[in-house]
């Protein structure tokens, strides 16, 4: 009755302490403490996350422009290419008889008048020099498609080559200089003009040649840059956007970048819509190169990393306070257990409340010297009434302990009374091996020889040979120097065990169970074969996997962890189980014992 009341006494007073223990929240001291910290923390990793989102978007405008800045520059490249090659062309054209003769008559107002004067100034000694195949070669070929048209104009009218895709000419002539054909857009291109004279004949400009650079081809090269969106505006005003189809806010936004006149700055859109623009006048073409970046479209294509950064700034804030709600917990519950500790002197309860973890302060060292002042106390006052309780108790169980080995023996030894009455002799041999196997296990001995052993599995054999007759045999082939090797007791039935539960097979007519022993140079070999199921390779795996891990409690394989176990404390780092499947069937486990150990252990067991 007094150890049911301590007892309860003791549960109240602990569920108590945890109720007041709750959260250092209570503390007044500690709440404000902790919000004044939260406040602050949060404060500062808002604007250490702010600071680094500005850098990050900083860092991708700039990016972003530096690649406008390179796709300009190659576009400039690609017309002074192509301006290049036309002044190369020019040269030619004045280096050639034949071929300014050719473009001469190529001013014919019609196709039968240029081909009637090719052949009236063609001489019967030269070859004839095609001024449309020239230019198709040197001009369209070379500058890879960029040169679309060529045309020659007089002071009323134009003819033209154009060049398709696949490089095929077309012609017109007679064209008057105000054809659509002729009109200067940049929708079309960039015109290169040169006026065209014969220097050999003194004679005077006698025309002009017109160029017309494709923006289609120039601008190709560049659409792979990541700049954001980009147009080519004009003097006149013509816009002509790069991979962006016809989009009306994108031509709107261009002009109003073009007419601003600043090399970059921000056009503002409403509230939440700001666009960056960055402007590069051309030096060789009356035009200039807009790059149109949406800062809220730049903040969707990189959300991935303003969302990792967001969530490493909210990951250090949480960290932060987890660690100062730690620190404030740990005062908290010393103020409080020293609390605690001086509540229990003043109610006489001297009984110990659990060992603490005390920190290096003033808190810490008050709690401790309060608790060793109560366990010094609970040390003089400790009631003489329960160690007499636990000594009777103590008795009992060795008592009882007595009775149930002997009353098993004594119900074993009737039921075989019985068996032999009713001439059941396999029954009666039966439960006298049971009755003997029991009574080996129960000795106190625990090291045993590996004979002794040997006779323990043996007895186990027999009962299963007569819970399964006809069905169930077995052999023991152990070497005489075995036999006297001194072992841990009751670790091969386990083993057996094993095989009864996952190997043997009750449809098949003929199950074996062979236990070999023998002498090695090294070592001592003993081997337990069987010819039941085998193990799958990833049961296999995780068994091995189990006995190399013996401490790990969360495996399945119990039995043969137990044994692993006990074996390895016996024998130490000398001894090994290897599993693994016969060819043919069943299992085959093998127990290798080092000589050294052996030695050891039987030193050990004499001194």
């Amino acid at each position: 009755m007094l150890h049911w009341d301590i007892a309860t006494i003791i549960s109240a007073d602990l569920l108590q302490s945890r109720c007041r223990m709750g959260s250092f929240l209570q503390i007044k001291i500690y709440r404000h403490k902790f919000i004044a910290y939260c406040i602050f923390v949060v404060a500062i990793g808002l604007t250490l996350g702010t600071l680094t989102s500005a850098m990050l978007l900083n860092q991708w405008i700039g990016n972003a422009r530096i690649e406008a800045a390179n796709a300009f520059a190659r576009v400039e490249n690609e017309l002074q290419y192509d301006a290049d090659r036309i002044e190369a062309y020019m040269q030619r054209i004045y280096s050639n008889p034949g071929l300014m003769n050719d473009a001469r008559s190529f001013l014919s107002s019609s196709a039968e008048g240029y081909l009637t004067n090719r052949l009236v100034n063609s001489q019967f000694s030269q070859p004839l020099v095609s001024f449309p195949e020239d230019v198709k070669t040197y001009l369209y070929s070379w500058a890879q498609g960029e040169i679309t048209q060529i045309s020659l104009h007089t002071a009323r009218y134009g003819n033209v080559v154009r060049f398709n895709e696949n490089g095929t000419a077309s012609f017109s002539f007679g064209l008057p200089n105000a054809d659509e054909a002729f009109r200067d857009t940049i929708m079309k291109g960039f015109v290169y003009r040169k006026k065209l004279s014969d220097p050999a004949l003194g004679a005077p400009e006698f025309g002009e040649m017109r160029f017309l650079i494709s923006s289609d081809q120039v601008f190709k090269s560049i659409r792979n840059f990541r700049f954001g969106n980009a147009a080519a505006v004009s003097a006149s005003g013509d816009t002509y956007l790069i991979g962006n189809g016809q989009d009306q806010d994108l031509e709107e936004l261009s002009r109003l970048a073009e007419a601003d006149g600043r090399s970059h700055g921000f056009i503002s859109k409403g509230f939440m819509k700001h666009i960056l623009f960055a402007s590069f006048p051309s030096t060789k073409f009356n035009f200039k190169f807009i790059t149109i970046i949406d800062l809220s479209m730049l903040i969707r294509q990189h959300a991935g990393m303003l969302v990792t950064v967001f969530l490493i700034v909210l990951a250090a804030m949480i960290s932060v306070l987890l660690l100062i709600a730690y620190n404030m917990r740990d005062d908290a519950l010393f103020l409080r257990r020293i609390i605690q500790s001086i509540g229990r002197v003043k109610m006489a309860n001297f009984t110990p409340s659990g060992p603490a973890r005390y920190r290096r302060n003033e808190y810490g060292m008050i709690a401790r010297e309060l608790d060793d002042m109560i366990q010094q106390l609970n040390k003089h006052i400790r009631n003489e009434y329960l160690l007499k309780i636990k000594q009777q108790e103590t008795e009992m169980k060795a008592l009882q302990h007595q009775i149930n080995p002997h009353f098993l023996y004594n119900t074993l030894e009737v039921i075989r009374s019985t068996a032999l009455v009713n001439q059941d002799r396999d029954t009666a041999d039966a439960i006298a091996t049971l009755g003997t196997l029991y009574r080996e296990m129960v000795k106190k001995e625990t090291v045993i020889s590996i004979a002794s052993e040997l006779e323990l599995l043996q007895k186990y054999l027999e009962i299963m040979e007569f819970k399964y007759p006809g069905r169930f045999y077995y052999q023991i082939n152990v070497e005489p120097p075995l036999l006297l090797l001194p072992t841990v007791k009751f670790w091969m039935q386990p083993l057996a065990e094993n095989f009864f539960i996952h190997g043997f097979n009750t449809h098949h007519e003929f199950n074996l169970y062979v236990v070999n022993g023998f002498e090695s140079e090294a070592c001592y070999v003993l081997e337990f074969v069987d010819n039941g199921n085998g193990i799958s390779p990833e049961r296999l795996e995780n068994v091995r996997s189990t006995l190399s891990n013996h401490d790990d409690p969360s495996s399945g394989s119990i039995g043969l962890r137990n044994v692993y176990t006990r074996l390895h404390f016996f024998y130490g780092n000398g001894f090994s189980i290897e599993i693994e499947n016969n060819e043919e069937a069943g299992v085959k486990i093998s127990v290798r014992i080092s000589k050294e150990v052996i030695a050891h252990v039987q030193t050990d067991d004499c001194g």
